[in-house]
């Protein structure tokens, strides 16, 4: 923005009220008012939550059966996560529904509890977003991540949909809040990151990928990906884990790659904390500054 005064920011309120549609939404992602980052305190431990995971037995391409489902809840305890959403994938070649996931969360809940595995599981899911609209609105309720009013959509690796705002829209009067997985691993998104600018003002979440953080993945997903973290066009890190060895890293090391620890600390303990309980997020720290600039960038 050039100069002048900023903007007073936007009252928060729940997203989904009648009528509302996103983009009478109040803003996360435009740089707010001094006023509206949290103050900066020193990060303190906290209850890591990954909200994104195929750890499911036999349900979709991730675990391929309970003892992988085991080692992928031992990995994540092992990296200091002490909950997951169960997020098998909703899309025409898996088209799961919430009654399978119900059932495999209760079979994986025992599971963890005779093997010892101190490791919560919220149910969720990662919904395509060409489902969205075949999917009844009762459907798409049980499916919102812990049951809440946060619902988990995979965004697209290859193309932009011409329709995903008014999708995402849709979402909203039912009193669900979209949460946008993985967009830095989008092509366009990549080359042209601000592409999320519009959804994330209008109050869309973004979930970004611990490997694509801690460049796993390669150059691109990661310059997309620390691209978003200092435009604040992301809210959340999740490990998108699918087997014990695919995701190898973990929250952890993308926390400590964000080189900003009360940041880190909001993106995966303070953010997925309200999303479990389906509260408004936090609001976000304030920017680090050394000598006079954000130190938090990422090069």
């Amino acid at each position: 923005m050039g100069g002048g005064e900023r903007p007073k920011a936007p009252v928060p309120r729940s997203i989904g009220a009648p009528g509302d549609r996103l983009s009478e939404l109040p803003f996360l992602g435009e740089p707010p008012a001094e006023s509206t980052y949290a103050p900066r305190r020193r990060a303190r431990a906290g209850a890591v939550i990954d909200l994104h995971t195929h750890i499911l037995p036999g349900v979709d391409d991730g675990a391929r059966d309970l003892v992988e489902s085991l080692r992928i809840a031992r990995a994540c305890v092992a990296d200091g996560v002490t909950a997951v959403a169960a997020t098998p994938h909703v899309r025409e070649d898996y088209p799961t529904r919430f009654a399978t996931i119900s059932r495999a969360v209760e079979q994986l809940r025992q599971a963890l509890g005779d093997a010892g595995v101190d490791l919560t599981v919220h149910t969720g899911a990662e919904v395509a977003v060409d489902q969205l609209r075949l999917l009844g609105a009762e459907e798409l309720l049980r499916l919102a991540l812990a049951g809440r009013r946060y619902l988990l959509v995979e965004c697209p690796y290859y193309g932009w949909p011409a329709r995903l705002f008014d999708e995402l829209d849709a979402l909203g009067h039912l009193g669900l809040r979209p949460i946008l997985a993985h967009p830095e691993r989008n092509a366009d998104v990549a080359s042209a990151p601000e592409l999320l600018r519009p959804l994330v003002d209008a109050g869309v979440l973004v979930q970004v990928t611990a490997v694509s953080v801690v460049g796993a993945l390669g150059r691109s997903p990661r310059q997309a990906a620390h691209s978003l973290l200092r435009s604040e066009l992301a809210h959340l890190i999740a490990s998108d884990a699918h087997s014990p060895g695919l995701r190898r890293a973990g929250l952890a090391a993308a926390a400590a790659s964000v080189k900003d620890r009360a940041l880190a600390h909001w993106l995966t303990v303070d953010v997925p904390a309200a999303v479990v309980a389906g509260t408004d997020p936090p609001l976000r720290p304030r920017p680090r500054r050394l000598f006079g600039r954000y130190s938090e960038r990422i090069r």
